[in-house]
């Protein structure tokens, strides 16, 4: 039977295989060092996959191991241990909370009228040039790929000279995209310069309010970037701002499209 110190039920210990109740005894005579190890770390000291220690921790009533730690803390007397718990249970909580902020913030700061006014110009123009690069292009990827799929005459361009190129070739008729975090990519401001020159309607997607990009376009989104990066040393920062506003204007896009066919 299980050491009621791990608080497990019969039921439950009795549903646990050969692995899965060695996987237990393990942490039972280990619970000193159980707090400071990851479930990758356990899984080479005991010998087992980690896939037997979710599936273990799950027939237990946990949702992972590191919930698993908790439930630990929270019973014994002597929590100290699992102060390194707390800790990356906080640290984790501010991730998520980082990402509610930049979400929450970014849908506040659209305009329905922006929105409405942005949905009718891409309607009318007979072809929609979306342009984007770095790690922006995923979503201008699947922007495209969307107003496709809506019957929208949609191309999406991340070559620095196609997009120069074809910057010049605009119609009156036609609609550029741009999505840039902080709005300052040399060949898209170009891009938009050329536009600008033409008289070329011209919508920006971005996280700065104060960017060559975000001056020069015509129609503007943009969203909340939160100042902590838990990348600093690269331009990776989250794109989730951007994400948060094509979303919003696919939707919308597509009910303005169903509602008049």
């Amino acid at each position: 039977m299980a050491e009621p110190y791990l608080n497990i039920s019969s039921e439950a210990y009795q549903s646990l295989s050969m692995a899965e109740r060695y996987l237990l005894d393990y942490i039972y005579h280990n619970i000193d060092i159980i707090p400071s190890l990851s479930i990758v770390k356990l899984s080479e000291m005991a010998n087992v996959s980690t896939a037997t220690i979710v599936r273990t921790m799950k027939k237990i009533g946990h949702e992972g191991f590191t919930s698993f730690k908790q439930e630990l803390k929270n019973n014994l007397a002597d929590a100290a241990q699992f102060e390194i718990v707390s800790q990356v249970d906080q640290e984790i909580k501010q991730a998520i909370l980082k990402n509610e902020t930049e979400v929450i913030n970014t849908i506040k700061m659209l305009n329905s009228g922006t929105i409405e006014d942005a949905i009718q110009k891409i309607r009318s123009a007979k072809k929609l040039y979306i342009f984007a690069r770095g790690f922006s292009e995923m979503i201008a990827s699947e922007m495209a790929i969307k107003f496709q799929l809506l019957e929208k005459n949609c191309e999406m361009h991340n070559d620095p000279n196609i997009i120069r190129l074809i910057s010049k070739r605009l119609h009156d008729h036609e609609v550029a995209l741009f999505v840039s975090l902080n709005g300052k990519t040399e060949e898209l401001v170009e891009a938009c310069t050329n536009l600008k020159m033409r008289n070329i309607s011209t919508i920006t997607i971005t996280a700065s309010f104060d960017s060559p990009l975000s001056k020069l376009s015509e129609m503007l989104f943009v969203g909340y970037k939160s100042s902590n990066s838990y990348f600093p040393e690269y331009e990776v920062r989250s794109r989730l701002p951007l994400q948060v506003i094509s979303r919003i204007l696919l939707d919308a896009y597509a009910i303005r499209t169903s509602k008049t066919k």
